[in-house]
């Protein structure tokens, strides 16, 4: 007998629930929107509406994907970050609400400063951060770097996305000094690899087993990223320029303590909801 959306759906949530699956019922909506080709708008409107076995069957599929660990992301291929819809693929991490606190610590520092600013999303992954203020911030230039060319793909498609026509993509290795041709910023902000690398197989499977080990390894002490950054890109601040980190919980101090003794002024750490020090920043 065929069954409505709003069946499927209750079903999909309630065995995501019994999977264990903390935000089953969004992963639900979202998975059975998606199974159907429906904006979530449009999935909501059609509810009662019956469906067939074929969508029962894609149903079915996705849940077992996701019920064996598979973010939802993945297999949906989108996120949502700061209100902006960001495309996703295992070659790039899934955007986090942590990170929305660099958004919000940068969109404070430059308003009625520099609201033309020149930004440097530096080690961009999807281009979520730089996507973000590039949509709060239309007048501002951004620039987003990362030296893996699948990311920068997926950068580029979440810019057209979002149709942001001062933006712009380009490979560089955080690593290793800025190329020359790269001009100067008035704010860097960069979400580079923090975790430790003893601590990789101690994170959860669904992040351990899916999402990219380069852009989550930090090296021997998490820091590896940080010195680097501090050492070879502040040449490209302009005075009175900002540099903006996310920071893994534990290592604001390290971080405040590169930054100081690299002579940048005001250093502070910014903290997230969870009242974790989240953001660290420093101005030249």
């Amino acid at each position: 007998m065929p069954k409505t959306y709003n069946e499927l759906y209750l079903a999909a949530r309630a065995t995501l629930k019994a999977g264990g699956v903390e935000a089953y019922t969004l992963e639900a909506r979202l998975l059975a929107a998606y199974a159907a080709g429906k904006s979530r708008e449009a999935f909501l409107r059609d509810l009662s509406l019956y469906t067939s076995r074929e969508y029962e069957q894609r149903v079915e599929a996705l849940l077992q994907r996701r019920l064996r660990g598979e973010p939802l992301a993945y297999i949906i291929g989108e996120w949502e970050f700061y209100g902006l819809p960001i495309k996703v693929t295992p070659d790039v991490l899934i955007p986090r609400a942590d990170t929305e606190v660099l958004v919000e610590t940068a969109l404070r520092a430059l308003h009625g400063r520099k609201m033309d600013a020149r930004i440097l999303d530096l080690c961009c992954g999807s281009g979520c951060i730089g996507c973000a203020l590039a949509h709060e911030l239309p007048a501002a230039r951004i620039v987003m770097a990362d030296l893996s060319d699948r990311a920068l793909e997926i950068s580029k498609q979440n810019v057209r996305l979002n149709r942001q026509s001062r933006t712009i993509c380009l490979k560089a290795d955080a690593l290793e000094k800025p190329p020359m041709s790269i001009g100067t910023f008035d704010l860097i902000v960069s979400n580079p690899p923090y975790v430790p690398s003893f601590e990789i197989l101690t994170l959860d499977s669904s992040v351990r087993d899916y999402e990219p080990l380069g852009a989550l390894d930090g090296g021997e002490d998490g820091l590896t990223f940080y010195r680097a950054i501090v050492r070879n890109w502040t040449g490209v601040l302009r005075s009175n320029g900002q540099l903006m980190f996310e920071v893994g919980e534990n290592q604001a101090d390290a971080v405040m303590a590169l930054l100081r003794g690299a002579g940048y002024r005001g250093v502070a750490a910014v903290r997230d909801t969870q009242g974790i020090r989240r953001v660290v920043t420093g101005q030249l």
